[in-house]
């Protein structure tokens, strides 16, 4: 249902952030390297064939010129994510988020975070959970597990330190 796609493989490690999440919540994925500079060929027949292959959102994350994200949504009425990754030849991530975010009107990119990846795939499931209400309360469990991890972290903040917030 979610590509997941980068620019090379150095990106892997920022870009498994979205497979784990994808993996919790139960959505089917795939991910793979697709270079828009490099196998633009490939680009293009991945975001071309997306869709009949039943995808229904792609993450896609670069580095640098970060031109794979706006690429691919030139290509597909699929809705894209963009992650930009702060690589090796990166001037402090600027450039990726700039590129990704900066798109001209008409070829919507989504963009998350700098190394945003896990984000990226929180998004992914919102937007199919829109219209699939199993994923919908996976979506709903994970906000309160989340909720769970800070009021936990709350009462052990107390056994150590003075708090006199309350919130009733």
């Amino acid at each position: 249902m979610v590509g997941i796609i980068m620019g090379s493989q150095s990106d892997l490690k920022v870009m498994e952030a979205a497979a784990e999440v994808l993996k919790v919540l139960e959505v089917p994925y795939e991910l793979t390297v697709v270079s828009a500079h490099r196998t633009p060929e490939r680009m293009f027949d991945y975001a071309k064939s997306a869709k009949k292959r039943g995808l229904k959102v792609i993450i896609a994350g670069a580095g640098g010129a970060a031109h794979l994200p706006g690429m691919v949504a030139s290509e597909t009425t699929l809705p894209v994510i963009g992650v930009p990754i702060l690589s090796s030849n990166s001037i402090d991530g600027w450039d990726s988020i700039l590129s990704i975010l900066q798109m001209p009107s008409g070829i919507p990119v989504a963009t998350v975070a700098l190394n945003g990846a896990q984000n990226a795939g929180l998004l992914a499931a919102k937007i199919i959970g829109s219209s699939d209400q199993a994923l919908s309360n996976r979506l709903e469990a994970y906000q309160v597990a989340l909720e769970q991890k800070v009021l936990s972290t709350v009462e052990e903040l107390k056994k150590t330190h003075p708090n006199h917030y309350d919130p009733s």
